[in-house]
C-alpha cells in the first residue's frame, strides 16, 4: 500500500464528511445561539423569537435566489431597491383604490420584470453584473420616490398585516416562516438535486465547459435574475404588511446584509461552490447578532459595522482557509514522496 492511499484508509470516516464551511457555521450559528441566550436579557424568550424570524424573513427569501445567481458567478446588488420599489408600487395602487388581491401580483410581477432588466444587460448585452446592479439599485429606488415621494401609506387590510405579525395556532412560531421553510426546501432541491442545479454549479466553474455540456449559460442566469426579482418583489410586500407602511426608503441597505449572509454561508464569491444549509444558518447567525446587538442598545451605526465585519470574513476566511489546507497537501506530498522518509502508516 503507497503512502497517499496509507494516508487516506487512516482518516477517520468522518473527517471528510465533517470537515467543511457549512458544518462550521453552522455550529458557530448554534454557539452563538445558545450564548445570546444565556447572556443577552429577553433574547431566548418566545417573544424575541417571533421578532428575529421577522427580522430575518427579508434577508432570507431574498438570499434564496441571491445564492444561486452567486453561484453562477455573477451578483444582483440591486434586490433592496427592488424590495423598495414594489413596496413603493403597492402604497401607490392601494392609495388608487385598487384591490390588495390585485396589487399583490402586481408587485410580484414588477418584481419579475425589473429581475429581468438585469437579466438582460448581462446576459444579452454582455455588461459585469456588478456594474449592472450598482446602477439598477439607484434606478430602482429612484423610480421608487417618483412613484410615491417622501410620504408613506399605513392603512391596508388587517386581515393580511395581522396574518404577517401573526403566529400559528398558539405557539410563538410566527405565519411567515411558512413560506420562508417552503422556499428554502423548493430552492434547496433544484440547486442540489436537479439538472438546474447541476447546470447553476457548472457555470459557475467554467462557462465555456458548461456550454460544450450542451448548458445555455445565458438563458440561465437571464431567468435567475428573474427569480432574483421575483423573490425581491415578494419581500417588498410582506415587508410592507409587517410594518402596515410602504415606503420608497424600505429595505435600504438590505442588498449588504443579503450577500454577507450568502457569503458567509460557505458560497464562493467567484462561482461555482456553496449549499443552500449553510446559507440558511449564515442567514440565522447575521439575524441573530443583529438582534442581540439591539437588545443590549448597540446603535445602527455598530450594527452597520458588524455587517461590514462579517461580510469581509465571508470572503477572507474561506480563501484563507483553502489555502492553508493546500499548503498542508503540498508539504505533505513533498514529504511522502521524499526517498526514504516514513509513511504514517510507518509512524503508526
Amino acid at each position: 500500500m503507497s503512502a497517499d492511499t496509507a494516508a487516506i484508509t487512516d482518516r477517520p470516516a468522518w473527517a471528510g464528511r465533517f470537515a467543511n464551511w457549512n458544518v462550521a457555521i453552522i455550529a458557530l450559528t448554534v454557539l452563538v445561539l445558545i450564548v445570546a441566550s444565556a447572556s443577552v436579557d429577553n433574547f431566548g424568550t418566545s417573544q424575541n423569537f417571533g421578532f428575529l424570524v421577522l427580522d430575518l424573513l427579508p434577508i432570507a427569501l431574498v438570499a434564496l435566489p441571491m445564492t444561486l445567481v452567486i453561484v453562477t458567478g455573477e451578483i444582483d446588488l440591486s434586490v433592496a431597491s427592488t424590495l423598495g420599489l414594489s413596496s413603493a408600487l403597492m402604497g401607490y395602487l392601494w392609495n388608487a383604490n385598487q384591490p390588495i388581491e390585485t396589487i399583490i401580483p402586481v408587485c410580484l410581477l414588477l418584481g419579475a420584470v425589473l429581475g429581468a432588466v438585469n437579466g438582460f444587460f448581462v446576459t444579452v448585452l454582455g455588461l459585469p453584473s456588478l456594474a449592472v446592479t450598482i446602477g439598477t439599485l439607484a434606478l430602482y429606488r429612484g423610480l421608487a420616490f417618483v412613484v410615491l415621494g417622501d410620504s408613506a401609506v399605513a392603512d391596508f387590510p388587517a386581515l393580511y398585516t395581522d396574518w404577517v405579525t401573526g403566529t400559528i395556532g398558539g405557539t410563538s412560531i410566527p405565519n411567515v416562516l411558512i413560506i420562508v421553510v417552503v422556499l428554502a426546501i423548493v430552492f434547496g432541491v433544484v440547486l442540489h438535486a436537479t439538472p438546474v442545479g447541476r447546470a447553476v454549479f457548472a457555470v459557475g466553474a467554467s462557462e465555456q465547459a458548461a456550454r460544450f455540456a450542451g448548458v445555455r449559460p445565458g438563458r440561465l442566469k437571464f431567468w435567475l435574475y428573474v427569480v432574483s426579482g421575483l423573490v425581491a418583489g415578494l419581500a417588498g410586500v410582506l415587508w410592507t404588511l409587517r410594518y402596515s407602511s410602504a415606503r420608497a426608503d424600505n429595505g435600504a441597505g438590505l442588498e449588504l446584509a443579503v450577500v454577507a449572509a450568502v457569503l458567509l454561508g460557505g458560497v464562493s464569491i467567484f462561482g461555482g461552490k456553496g449549499a443552500l444549509p449553510g446559507v440558511i444558518a449564515g442567514v440565522v447567525l447575521l439575524a441573530s447578532l443583529q438582534n442581540a446587538l439591539r437588545l443590549s442598545d448597540v446603535s445602527n451605526e455598530a450594527l452597520n459595522v458588524v455587517t461590514g465585519v462579517l461580510l469581509i470574513a465571508s470572503v477572507l476566511a474561506p480563501n484563507l482557509a483553502n489555502a492553508v489546507r493546500s499548503a498542508v497537501q503540498r508539504r505533505r506530498h513533498r514529504t511522502e514522496s521524499t526517498p526514504g522518509s516514513p509513511s504514517r502508516k510507518d509512524l503508526s
